[in-house]
C-alpha cells in the first residue's frame, strides 16, 4: 500500500536565477496548509546554480529544498524537467504539490499530473484545508481548490478526493507573499540529474524574452479605467491623473478588449490581480472578474454613474456621476494639493 505523506510541495519557477514571485506567493499559502494538518513545507527547484535561491524558500517557511542542478537543465524544457517532477513525486508522495499559474506552470503541472494519475485543478484563486463528506464518505483534511468558473459567474471549490497528490496551479498575486521574521533552519538535499535520450528530442535554438514594462503589482497607487470611459482617447485622462499622484493605468478586460488600453495593464481574472495601498475605479461596473483583481486593495474609490454598479458593494469610497467630469477636477485639485 502507497505510503502518504503530509507534505506540501511547491514547485520554485526560475529563469536564469531569478525566481517568479508566485512560487514565494505558493511558499506562503503552502506553509498555511501544511501547518493546517501538522504537514511540512518543501520546495523543489531544477536548473543550475541553485543553492543560493534554495536557501531563499527557508525565508518562507520551507523546512527542504530538493534540488536538480545541473548545466543541461539552466533553461526550462518540457521534457526534461517533467520527468524529474513525476519522479520525485512518485517516490515521496507529497500530500499536496502547488505550481505557479504561469507559462511553465501550465505546462509542467498537467504533464506530472497525468504521469502521477494526481487531480490537478488550474488557476486557482484559493486554496483551503477541510473535513469534505462526498458520497456518503468521510474525508479527512481535503484541499478544497477553488477558482472562478463559467467565465467568473460562479466560484467552484473542486477536490480531488481519490487522488494520492492533490496539484493546483495558482494565479499569480492572489496569495499573499508573507517571509517569516526569521528563516527556517532548513536542509538542501541534492538530486542527481540523470539524462534520459528523449531529452534532446526538442533543441532550443533560439530565446527572446523580454522584461515586463509594466509591474502593476508593485505600484502603490493604480488609476483603473473600465469600458464606461468611453474611448480610447479618454483613457488619457487616466494617465494623467496617474502622472500626478505617482500611479499606473489599469483596465478592465472590457477596456482591454475595446481597444482603450493594452492587455499588460489589465486587472481582473485573465489578468493581474492587485493589492496597492489606493485603487481608483473609474468607469467600471464592478463585474465579478474584475472584482477578484482588485478587491483587496487597501482603499477603494469607484466613480461611476450607475448607483447600483456593483463597484459599490466593495468600493470604501463612493462617488456617483460622469467619470469626464470628475476625474478632471481630481486631476485639478491634486496638481494645488501637492505642489
Amino acid at each position: 500500500m502507497m505510503k502518504m505523506t503530509k507534505d506540501v510541495w511547491t514547485y520554485i519557477e526560475q529563469r536564469n536565477g531569478k525566481p517568479a514571485d508566485v512560487s514565494f506567493e505558493l511558499l506562503s499559502k503552502g506553509r498555511k496548509l501544511a501547518e493546517s494538518f501538522s504537514g511540512e513545507l518543501k520546495a523543489v527547484l531544477i536548473g543550475h546554480n541553485l543553492k543560493k535561491l534554495a536557501r531563499e524558500t527557508f525565508r518562507f517557511g520551507a523546512r527542504e529544498a530538493f534540488i536538480v542542478d545541473h548545466p543541461a537543465l539552466k533553461i526550462y524544457q518540457t521534457i526534461p524537467y517533467s520527468r524529474i517532477v513525476t519522479k520525485l513525486v512518485e517516490k515521496h508522495h507529497p500530500r499536496i504539490m502547488l505550481f505557479g499559474a504561469t507559462f511553465i506552470g501550465r505546462d509542467l503541472a498537467p504533464r506530472v499530473a497525468s504521469h502521477t494519475r494526481s487531480g490537478l485543478t488550474a488557476d486557482c484563486t484559493d486554496l483551503k484545508i477541510a473535513d469534505v463528506n462526498y458520497l456518503r464518505k468521510d474525508y479527512k483534511k481535503l484541499l478544497l481548490q477553488i477558482r472562478p468558473a463559467f467565465g467568473g459567474n460562479i466560484i467552484a471549490t473542486i477536490i480531488s478526493p481519490d487522488s494520492p497528490t492533490q496539484m493546483a496551479t495558482v494565479r499569480e498575486g492572489v496569495m499573499e507573499m508573507l517571509p517569516l521574521p526569521n528563516p527556517i533552519d532548513g536542509k538542501v538535499i541534492d538530486i542527481t540529474f540523470e539524462p534520459h535520450e528523449n531529452d534532446n528530442l526538442i533543441k532550443i535554438i533560439d530565446r527572446h524574452q523580454e522584461e515586463k514594462k509594466v509591474n502593476l503589482k508593485a505600484a502603490p497607487i493604480i488609476v483603473a479605467g473600465g469600458y464606461g470611459m468611453g474611448s480610447r482617447e479618454n483613457f488619457q485622462l487616466l494617465y494623467q491623473l496617474a502622472d500626478i499622484l505617482g500611479a499606473e493605468v489599469a483596465g478592465t478586460r472590457a477596456a482591454v478588449d475595446a481597444g482603450f488600453i493594452s492587455p499588460e495593464r489589465q486587472v481582473g481574472q485573465t489578468g493581474v490581480t492587485v493589492r496597492p495601498k489606493l485603487y481608483i475605479a473609474c468607469g467600471i461596473s464592478g463585474a465579478i472578474q474584475h472584482r477578484a483583481g482588485m478587491q483587496d486593495s487597501r482603499k477603494i474609490i469607484a466613480i461611476n454613474d450607475d448607483p447600483e454598479a456593483p463597484i459599490f458593494d466593495v468600493c470604501h469610497y463612493g462617488i456617483v456621476g460622469d467619470v469626464m467630469e470628475i476625474i478632471p477636477k481630481f486631476i485639478d485639485m491634486y496638481k494645488h494639493k501637492l505642489r
